[in-house]
């Protein structure tokens, strides 16, 4: 099992450079100037040479690119062009509010769906799974931004349950505290997690199918098992490697993709940052938060591989 983690860790090492390499090259190394950018096309060259100074970008790409990501090695970041703040100081602020958003929704999508999927798998062919199948479709139909609105309208204008949006805080001295918090999370949370329950629900469902074909199911069966006790001492584990893999790679989607949802609920998130920033043309802030969301997509990989090999006891004896 070691040498399997240290290959993984391996690969996560060199999928970190390459990303990095990457972002470097479409955003400092593509033709044209990024001062020209943030400036416009009316700026005089004496503003863009005093911008390209300011930014370093009259230096050679390989100097810039080793300062850049030697910085962020020993937790330095460039400052934000449009808000004169070092990036990860507006990048942690945004994480409050982006991680835990990413994290309620992962809970409500595995809790739905694992259930409806297991249930459906349970109840092949009959009325439950053709539900459910129908309940998915529909989850797989529906825009994010549109069941957002929706449930602005249904909760927060005609109930008026929760706020329509905005993020109060996590502590009491910012106006809010976590009961507030989690509320403001709410809607936005099943607004993100509706498509991808939807997603999971499937795959968990088509998992479980499939393992319930094996013959060791059949056996323990056969040795007076009920459909229970299979599904929970045989079914669920064998099923959970495709789901652990559609799992990881959702909530890596949950974290990198609410830039909608975030600007529809007026959330202050890392979607709404991005998009602020590209907005204001700030490369700087780009940059780093496409850094770190690739990071994040990395690391949620890597921690996916390190599931199988508990999950999986073929991958810890190989």
């Amino acid at each position: 099992m070691s040498v399997f983690l240290l290959r993984r860790f391996a690969t996560f090492l060199l999928t970190l450079v390459a990303a990095s390499a990457i972002v470097f090259v479409v955003l400092d190394m593509l033709p044209g100037s990024a001062a020209e950018v943030v400036l416009g096309e009316t700026a005089t060259p004496e503003a863009v040479a005093a911008l390209e100074a300011r930014l370093g970008l009259d230096r050679p790409p390989a100097e810039r690119y080793a300062e850049w990501v030697g910085g962020l090695l020993h937790g330095r970041t460039a400052d934000s062009i449009a808000y004169d703040t070092p990036t990860a100081e507006l990048i942690a602020e945004r994480l409050r509010v982006s991680l835990p958003l990413a994290a309620l929704a992962m809970a409500l999508t595995v809790v739905v769906a694992l259930a409806a999927g297991v249930y459906a798998a349970a109840r092949r062919g009959r009325a439950g799974d053709v539900g459910v199948m129908i309940a998915t479709q529909l989850g797989l139909a529906v825009p994010g931004f549109w069941l957002a609105m929706l449930l602005i309208l249904l909760f927060a204008v005609q109930l008026q349950w929760v706020g329509a949006g905005g993020f109060p805080g996590w502590s009491e001295d910012e106006g809010g505290g976590l009961l507030e918090g989690l509320k403001a999370l709410l809607l936005p949370a099943l607004a993100l997690a509706a498509v991808q329950a939807a997603i999971l629900a499937r795959v968990t469902r088509s998992a479980v199918l499939d393992t319930m074909g094996e013959d060791y199911v059949r056996t323990a069966r056969a040795k007076g098992l009920s459909r229970a006790q299979t599904l929970r001492r045989h079914v669920l584990r064998n099923a959970a490697i495709p789901v652990l893999t559609v799992a990881g790679l959702q909530f890596a989607n949950l974290v990198t993709g609410t830039i909608v949802v975030e600007n529809v609920f007026v959330l202050p998130g890392l979607g709404r940052l991005v998009f602020q920033a590209v907005a204001n043309r700030d490369l700087v802030v780009v940059r780093d938060v496409v850094l770190l969301l690739a990071a994040l997509v990395v690391v949620v990989n890597f921690v996916v591989d390190v599931l199988y090999a508990l999950v999986d006891p073929r991958l810890r004896h190989a």
